[in-house]
């Protein structure tokens, strides 16, 4: 190993055979030293950068090619054996060379303060030996000229026109532009920012590696991004179409402190805009304060400050100790017009590993001492703290002064940390900056014992980390799909759609949005240029779809179309049409969602498609209703109830309709069963309306009407409608027209399906209509005007007893607590009386008269006023709506567990509780009047005139007071007698088919 001797006398400086190539940006410089370098047998060019290296690098490869030409840098070497031309870093470049040519790029460097000592050392000392060029900055000039006697300077003058355009927002700069920013984090954010409003942005850091910096100016000169955020490592002779320099930033951290950019460095950097003969702009963004008239006029006119010194420190180093070699850094400049260089990073680290005192035993002789220094060079990448890099530097140095070269263990270990492609941006750069460590460690002669193995791990490792870094980068700033998209815009080419069969819409293979029915919806992560991109992509690839769709859609059976809760028309599950509210509830409007491509004819095709389906759905779900609304055969009263059902989408309850119910004849009452009508105790209802579907679409149209869809319980009802639910708590919060419109009735905290009630009302109507001594007792008979809850009641309710309790009341019924003793006592004499009178067979045909005569009243409807069961259907027509609805609900419905099944099976005798009170239920008594029912009375119609209407719902039965002469009279009024009335024979339908069998009976009497 050869180390610089100590030079007392400071060498000669002269500037013979040496020419000083000086001028602005875009002169063609470094074109020129290549040019000149190949001319000649043998050649080294010095560059400030790795990233410039490369490039010139591959320049001269394709001139001379690849087996002429070595590549140093401080972590990369390429060394074809018989390499005639050498592209290095200045830092890389040998200090004295034998090649016939030698050339330095942006010499102006040498008055930086981190590493100008090292160009002030080549400029000085390297020489080729026919010919050397310096390439640099006008303001070089001077200093040089000072410092080398007898050296040539030739000046070019700028290819083009570099002018000033002022402050522009980011997103309104022009195509080809250049962003400048001098950190990470503001780079970062100025490239998120153009790739939502421009589609994208390559990036370039100096801390990139040449792969990953390569990919991504790349991805700027091949036109798929118009839009480069960079560092100022552009200003370093990087050769890039840019058109525009703006300078977001105008302030950088130079290693030392955070400072203003001085004109020189303004102007080095917004040379970069234009190129050859092709006239470039600068300005600033709207995050930096507009450039002065004085500044812009320099930076216009490549006017600067000259340089007045340059860094300088003692390459004549002292080896002898560790000391010596620190004192040997401190030499003043021999000359004037140098000066003393700050510590550079290798004197920070041999500062703090002289305070290690195993280090300095180690350092005992100048071959070590030497060694020392050799591995202080050893750059930090990272830019971590000194104190850690020196721990690095100090095992390297330990492993080469006691075995000669770094442990293979270590190494193996350092470089597996940073084998990992996996992370963000961040992760993956601090990878890259630790891996050119242990790549540089690999190119030190004799560091390492197998150093061929790990030069080609750390460059696959590199490789791998920049492939990687370079995905991300382009993920995060880069809208490939924009990018696509502008250029065949620009081209005016019409670009390939595809839309698949769930709508998406892909334009050259990236997707841009849906097409859901009539209407595109653009990608919701498109934004600026990215939007606009889309929607004219899209507009033009689709111009012919929505004809096609039209056609499609107007063929279509009513099997691909389907109206949802929330009024919308799918076609095939694609929303097409919404409805709105009309001037009937039978009839709302039907809007097209469709965009403004669908016009005319083809508009008008889907528009008579959607109105026909959803006729068809509302005529086919709701005929009862469309019929009832239609029919011209009800005329008088009828027709009034049929509005009114209509009116109330198909339910009533009977109480508001009890005087026109009365004034119907059975013709009318007739006609009206046949519309669907059905005339229950409670209510007047459309048996077939309490389905899901139908009740799912009347709920959606009285929602239009009354704007109610975003009320609470739009929808829920219906549900448990569709879950065979014969009875559900009620919710306070819902809107309460949605319970009815579903068929139910709210009672107190219950809401009950209304074929259920009429269903209750059957197993009451017995109860009521039985007296004491007529025959068996039937199941919940008490006493002839009053009953008793049973299982079954409960049941087909689902309700609890104290559900039972709030329901009966809401009906109209009146509760009277009777002990429980006292009710079981009286049920038991009740039943032992009717089966002793049922112990012989007369007795027993007796008996059976009452139940045939209970079997008559219930032909009638069960009235809910003052009037006789004339009227009644059959059971077996009209009871079974809620097995229509759902099959299950008789078998399973919803049962909460009764009081008496709760209470405990055992108790302890000391615990056991006196038993609770049993409900007596009878019909309320209303304005003095007293409702019983009437056994031979019941196929009777009596009515009492005047007084109040009664309680909504009560079904009872009217018994005629008898005046003193025996007559009968209307009911009492409260503080007089009632009106007589006279008496009406009952009036029974002729379809019925109880009435034949009444008809038949008189005929075998005759």
């Amino acid at each position: 190993m050869n180390f610089q001797k100590q030079n007392a006398k400071p060498r000669v400086l002269s500037g013979r055979d040496v020419t000083a190539i000086l001028g602005p940006t875009n002169t063609g410089k470094t074109h020129l030293a290549i040019e000149r370098m190949v001319a000649h047998g043998t050649g080294v060019i010095g560059l400030p950068l790795r990233l410039l290296a490369r490039e010139v690098y591959s320049r001269v490869v394709a001139k001379v090619g690849e087996q002429n030409v070595a590549l140093v840098t401080g972590e990369e070497k390429i060394s074809p054996p018989g390499a005639r031309y050498s592209v290095c870093t200045v830092e890389a470049m040998p200090r004295e060379t034998d090649a016939a040519f030698v050339a330095i790029d942006e010499v102006q460097l040498a008055a930086d303060l981190e590493r100008g000592h090292i160009f002030t050392d080549r400029i000085l000392h390297l020489r080729g030996r026919q010919e050397t060029l310096l390439l640099g900055a006008g303001t070089m000039r001077g200093i040089l000229e000072k410092l080398l006697p007898g050296l040539s300077v030739i000046t070019r003058p700028r290819m083009s026109v570099l002018s000033y355009a002022g402050s522009r927002k980011i997103t309104r700069l022009p195509r080809r532009s250049a962003i400048v920013a001098f950190s990470s984090d503001e780079v970062y954010a100025i490239g998120e920012l153009i790739r939502r409003q421009r589609g994208g942005v390559a990036v370039v850091l100096g801390a990139l590696s040449p792969r990953t910096r390569n990919a991504q100016v790349a991805l700027y000169q091949s036109g798929d991004v118009d839009y480069l955020v960079a560092t100022d490592a552009i200003g370093m002779g990087l050769n890039l179409d840019v058109d525009h320099v703006a300078f977001a930033q105008n302030r950088k951290f130079d290693g030392f402190q955070y400072r203003d950019l001085n004109p020189a460095e303004l102007g080095q950097i917004a040379g970069r805009a234009g190129r050859h003969l092709r006239d470039g702009t600068f300005g600033v963004t709207g995050q930096v304060d507009p450039l002065s008239d004085e500044l812009v006029h320099r930076i216009e006119a490549h006017d600067f400050d000259p340089v007045k010194v340059l860094q300088w420190r003692s390459a004549a180093f002292d080896f002898s100790s560790v000391d010596a070699l620190k004192a040997s850094l401190d030499v003043t400049p021999p000359v004037e017009g140098l000066t003393r260089a700050l510590p550079a990073a290798d004197a920070k680290v041999l500062e703090f590993l002289s305070r290690d005192g195993d280090v300095r035993a180690l350092a005992d002789a100048r071959e070590r001492v030497a060694l020392l220094w050799d591995a202080c060079a050893l750059p930090d990448y990272r830019r971590i703290a000194p104190a850690h890099h020196a721990e690095i530097v100090g095992a390297v140095f330990s492993d080469l002064a006691r075995t000669g070269h770094v442990d293979e263990d270590y190494m193996a270990e350092q470089v597996q940390r940073a084998s990992s492609t996996e992370g963000d941006i961040d992760t993956l750069s601090q990878r890259i900056a630790q891996i050119r460590t242990w790549t540089f460690v690999s190119h030190r002669p004799g560091w390492l014992a197998d150093a061929t193995h790990w030069q080609e791990k750390t460059r696959e490792i590199e490789d791998s980390l920049s492939d990687a870094l370079h995905e991300r980068l382009t993920k995060r700033f880069v809208d490939r799909r924009t990018s696509v998209l502008m250029k065949r815009l620009r081209e005016n080419a019409m670009p390939e759609a595809e839309i698949s069969p769930v709508g998406e819409v892909l334009v050259e293979g990236h997707h841009v949005g849906e097409m859901l029915g009539f209407r595109f919806t653009a990608d919701r992560s498109a934004e600026g240029e990215d939007a606009r991109a889309v929607k004219a992509a899209a507009q033009k690839a689709l111009a012919a779809e929505f004809e096609t769709r039209a056609d499609r859609f107007a063929a279509s059976g009513n099997g691909d179309l389907a109206l949802d809760s929330e009024g919308l028309l799918r076609w095939l599950g694609q929303p097409v049409a919404t409805l709105v509210s009309g001037e009937e509830a039978l009839r709302p409007r039907v809007v097209l969602l469709a965009d403004e491509q669908l016009t005319g004819p083809a508009r008008d095709k889907v528009a008579a498609r959607a109105e026909r389906f959803v006729n068809y759905q509302i005529e086919s779900l709701l005929k009862p209703l469309v019929d009832l609304r239609d029919a011209e055969s009800l005329s008088g009263m009828a027709r009034g109830i049929a509005f009114q059902v209509v009116e109330s989408f198909g339910l009533l309850n009977r109480r508001t309709v009890a005087e026109d119910v009365r004034a119907l004849d059975q013709d009318a009452r007739a006609s009206l069963r046949r519309l669907g009508v059905r005339f229950g105790a409670y209510h007047i209802f459309v048996p077939a309306l309490i389905k899901p579907a139908p009740a799912g679409l009347l709920t959606l149209l009285w929602a239009l009407k009354n704007d109610a869809k975003d009320k609470p319980g739009y929808g829920d009802v219906v549900n448990a409608l569709a879950a065979g639910r014969t009875s559900i708590v009620s919710d306070p919060a819902f809107e309460k027209a949605f319970y009815g419109l579903a068929g139910y009735r709210n009672l107190g905290r219950r809401a009950v399906r209304v074929d259920i009630l009429e269903r209750l009302a059957d197993l009451i109507r017995p109860a009521l209509s039985w007296k004491p001594g007529s025959g068996a007792r039937p199941e919940g008979g008490y006493d002839g005007a009053a009953f008793v809850v049973t299982p079954a009641m409960m049941s087909i309710l689902g309700a609890t007893a104290d559900d039972m309790e709030a329901i009966l009341k809401g009906l109209g019924y009146r509760g009277e607590p009777k002990p429980a003793e006292e009710v079981a006592t009286h049920l038991k004499s009740l039943d032992d009386a009717a089966a002793e009178k049922a112990a012989t067979p007369a007795q027993a045909a007796d008996a059976a008269a009452p139940a045939e005569a209970e079997a008559a009243a219930k032909t009638d409807d069960a009235p809910a006023d003052a009037e006789k069961p004339a009227e009644a259907e059959a059971p077996a027509e009209e009871a079974k709506p809620e097995a229509e609805a759902n099959p299950e609900a008789d078998a399973k419905p919803e049962v909460e567990t009764p009081a008496a099944a709760e209470a405990p099976a055992e108790k302890a005798a000391d615990e056991e509780e006196e038993p609770k009170p049993v409900m007596i239920w009878r019909q309320a008594r209303f304005d003095g009047r007293k409702r019983q029912g009437g056994g031979k009375g019941n196929n009777q119609r009596q009515q009492g005139r005047g007084g109040r209407q009664e309680r909504e719902g009560a079904p009872h039965r009217g018994k005629p007071n008898r005046s003193k002469d025996g007559d009968k009279q209307g009911f009492k009024r409260k503080g007089g007698a009632g009106r007589p009335r006279e008496e009406r024979p009952a009036r029974i339908d002729p379809d019925s088919p109880f009435a034949k069998l009444a008809a038949l009976k008189d005929q075998l009497k005759k």
